[in-house]
This record gives C-alpha cells, structure tokens and sequence, in this order.
C-alpha cells in the first residue's frame, strides 16, 4: 500500500503537464511549481509582475489549503524569476501572504519558465495531524 496521496484543487490551475499540483507522502506535501494562471480560466494573470505573483500565492494557498494546511504550515519555498530585478518585490509581495518566521527559500533567476511568465514558486508543506 502507497504512502502516497495526490492532492487536487480546482481553486489552483490544472496542471499543464505530467504532474500533480501535490503529493502528501507521510506529514510531508511537496508543492509543485504555480504559475500566475487564474484558474477558472487557464490564463496568465493580466498585468505584470507584482499581479503574477499576488496570483502565484494565490494558488499557491490553494493548494496548500486543499492539502489540509495554511501557510504558516510551509517550511520551504523556491521562487524563480526571470528577472532578479523584481527580487525585491517578490519579497514585499511574500510578506503580505506569509508572516515570520518565514520558510526557508531560495530564489532563483532563470532564462524562462511556462507560458512566457515571469514567476514561478514551488515548495514543502510540513503538516501536524
């Protein structure tokens, strides 16, 4: 028998390839990577960096919610940017949905990332039940 559980939510964006949005293994879920995809429509979020990450958090927290979490539950996080210029607001923008201590991170300038985006965030939830 798996340890393993898929999470779902149709409050974050389906998936796009060939992965979950989550998988819990024991009190442990691994996030997969959120994208500034609205939902219930599949698109990039209008606007620009600061709209993609408010967005990001936005499904981020909605997966971790349907996992059975809240942020405050989150030990680690991986942003990747296409633009470290916005690392600063990346910070600011974070903090609105986190509060300290906050999880461990690492952010991370790459060359792209899916549907031409410019913000990605990926991370471990550590659950108590």
């Amino acid at each position: 028998m798996s340890n393993k559980t898929i999470i779902h939510t149709d409050k974050a964006p389906a998936a796009i390839g060939a992965y979950s949005q989550a998988v819990r293994a024991g009190n442990t879920v691994y996030l997969s990577g959120q994208i500034p995809l609205v939902p219930e429509t599949m698109e990039v979020v209008a606007g620009g960096f600061a709209e993609q990450t408010h967005q990001v958090f936005q499904n981020f927290k909605a997966v971790v919610e349907a996992a059975g979490g809240s942020l405050n539950d989150v030990v680690k996080i991986n942003a990747y940017l296409t633009d470290l210029a916005n690392f600063a607001t990346f910070n600011q923008i974070m903090a609105e949905y986190f509060e300290a201590p906050y999880p461990a991170r690492a952010a991370v300038g790459v060359a792209s990332l899916p549907k031409g985006v410019a913000v990605e965030a990926e991370g471990v939830l550590v659950l108590n039940d």
